[in-house]
């Protein structure tokens, strides 16, 4: 199994395997021409997109800059709007649905490590090297995540959810609510 199937499947993997770096480097080359083209160029600008994601439905627009590990593991639905300084490590599967609103600096992860540091480090001579898992996000249809807000390994949030701004997502989400805090929880159904 190479590294990269071990990370989309969850299990430990060497983030330093000269494939995942290969998709690292292809990734930021992408990047940077993104983040530093002109907002006018909306021909160019789709088609990084489209190069650099899995997925990106029509009308999809991302604010500059943007930042991502891989960008192919990232699946965008149409009419979705992405603000500013937003991180997507998408070392697993990142899905978001459809008519999404994602505002400035909302940061998803799908990479975890061990709690312990005697379990998260292995040191090899004057290497260390990093025991890292991942878990996929999913965010469904019609979801407006609110500014700052982090979205943890293995969430799952539902279709017509508002994530209120500043929220640490660790759980689950159902369909049709207002959740928010630190850890973002449930308040009201819509």
């Amino acid at each position: 199994m190479t590294e990269k199937e071990k990370m989309l499947k969850g299990d430990f993997y060497d983030s330093r395997d000269p494939e995942l770096i290969g998709m690292y480097h292809r990734a930021r080359k992408l990047l940077k021409n993104y983040n530093l083209l002109d907002s006018e160029l909306l021909e160019e600008r789709e088609r990084i997109l489209t190069e650099l994601f899995d997925v990106v439905g029509t009308g999809v627009w991302i604010e500059t800059p943007f930042f991502c590990d891989y960008g192919k593991n990232i699946s965008i639905g149409e009419n979705t709007f992405v603000n500013t300084n937003c991180m997507f490590l998408d070392n697993n599967k990142i899905t978001i649905g459809k008519n999404g609103l994602i505002a400035p600096y909302v940061q998803i992860y799908t990479a975890s490590h061990p709690l312990k540091a005697s379990e998260r480090i292995i040191e090899n001579g004057h290497k260390a090297r990093y025991l890292t898992s991942t878990k996929p996000v999913t965010i469904g249809d019609n979801v407006w995540v609110g500014g700052n807000s982090i979205i943890f390994p293995g969430v799952t949030i539902g279709n017509n959810v508002t994530i209120g701004a500043g929220s640490v997502v660790t759980k689950n989400i159902p369909d049709n609510v207002l959740a928010f805090g630190n850890p973002c929880v449930v308040i009201k159904s819509l």
